[in-house]
């Protein structure tokens, strides 16, 4: 790994300083921008501008409403809803070019269901059709008319989102933040954050890896799977660490016609095509805990685990070439799986935005809203993400998340 050229900040004093400057931080950075306008004192510290090794780089860039929980959906629903009108609300940072369009292909998310598992999906998809979403549920029958290359003998149905879930471009909408939010007065640096120093409680300033002390009035904690250093800084603790996940491209001797969908099996392989290839990737054998800097690939979890699961739900998918791999981080909530968003109670103008599990990029839009809401407004004014605070964390109290890839 390259060793990072840090520069300094123009300043030495911000209303806010943001810790990490991909997606989330962005979208923070994004938000304020907006309700703060000129007044906006922001520096968004980003230890790799590159982001060669962010979580929202190497995501799989993709978005569902399929959620067991309410406010996953609504979330979800916002970030579609976000996604799709992303070139109008970007066109005024773009006059010399045209604004961005994330691409989004809206082919839906299909899980695959158990026999043992109908009456918990008919719940689900009930659940989630009761809060505007668009999923349906499919007998076998119906399920193999609909993807006839789907091998359907042990399901018993299908959950396809049919509408408003797919994937789109991350780096597209990552970009667009940072651009829309750098044009309204948001100041970037490449550097990274080496301590805290805290006085009465609260965090005061802000180390940084030139050597400089940067003063701020709130300190937001975006780092993604770094998010413990960070807190740690502070001498808190959150169960939030790296979970490696590994991506593969392959291709195909035998296409897939058709609509193809987003395809979760019950082994908990995912796959999706990706031009004329596949994209696949699953939750490996060695899940755990990773080093922050260990981004290695596994490449026998495509041979003995993916590859078997393909062909047994897709007997298509008979002869396959790997492509392309890469492993990304989760920042994975050991807890429960969902985000923890809002101030500490003790160290008052901490702000966690931490802990997404692999859901960050497609919450990003309304996580980042929501910081910002509570940082400006003090009290959340759209959507109440008030299941998300801290204080479940020391209490140990899950708000659990069961539908996690």
């Amino acid at each position: 790994m390259a060793i990072p050229s840090y520069k300094s900040p123009s300043r030495t004093s911000y209303d806010v300083v943001i810790v990490g400057g991909a997606v989330i931080g962005s979208s923070t950075a994004y938000w304020l921008s907006q309700k703060l306008g000129a007044r906006a004192s922001i520096l968004v510290v980003e230890r790799d501008s590159s982001y060669e090794f962010s979580s929202t780089a190497l995501s799989t860039s993709a978005i569902r409403q399929q959620y067991s929980n309410p406010i996953n959906v609504k979330i979800s629903q916002f970030g579609v809803e976000f996604i799709k009108g992303f070139r109008e609300r970007m066109a005024p940072f773009y006059t010399d070019e045209p604004a961005p369009d994330l691409g989004f292909r809206e082919n839906g998310y299909l899980y695959c269901i158990s026999p043992e598992g109908i009456e918990a999906a008919r719940e689900r998809v009930e659940l989630q059709r009761s809060l505007g979403a668009h999923t349906v549920f499919l007998e076998p029958g119906p399920l193999k008319d609909l993807f006839p290359w789907l091998n359907v003998d042990d399901l018993g149905g299908g959950a396809w989102g049919s509408r408003d879930e797919g994937w789109f471009d991350s780096m597209g909408l990552l970009n667009g933040l940072r651009r829309a939010a750098r044009a309204s007065g948001i100041a970037y640096v490449d550097n990274a954050v080496t301590g805290l120093e805290l006085t009465g409680g609260r965090v005061t300033a802000a180390r940084l890896s030139t050597g400089e002390t940067v003063s701020c009035g709130v300190l937001v904690n975006a780092a993604g799977p770094r998010a413990q250093q960070v807190a740690a800084m502070a001498g808190l603790s959150i169960p939030v660490a790296p979970y490696k996940r590994y991506s593969f491209v392959f291709a195909s001797n035998t296409p897939i016609p058709g609509r193809m969908p987003n395809v979760i099996d019950l082994s908990g392989t995912f796959v999706r095509p990706e031009g004329e290839l596949f994209l696949t990737g699953n939750t490996p054998l060695d899940d755990g805990p990773a080093d922050y800097d260990d981004f290695e690939t596994r490449h026998e979890e495509f041979d003995d685990r993916i590859w078997p699961a393909l062909w047994h739900r897709i007997p298509d998918f008979e002869a396959l070439r790997v492509m392309q791999s890469w492993t990304g981080h989760y920042e994975y909530n050991m807890l429960d799986h969902n985000g923890i968003v809002g101030f500490h109670p003790e160290v008052r103008n901490f702000m966690f935005a931490n802990g997404f599990s692999g859901h960050g990029l497609q919450q990003s839009p309304a996580v980042g809203r929501a910081v910002a809401e509570l940082i400006v407004d003090g009290a959340f004014q759209t959507l109440d993400l008030t299941p998300f605070r801290y204080e479940r964390i020391p209490l140990d109290e899950p708000f659990m998340e069961e539908a996690v890839i």
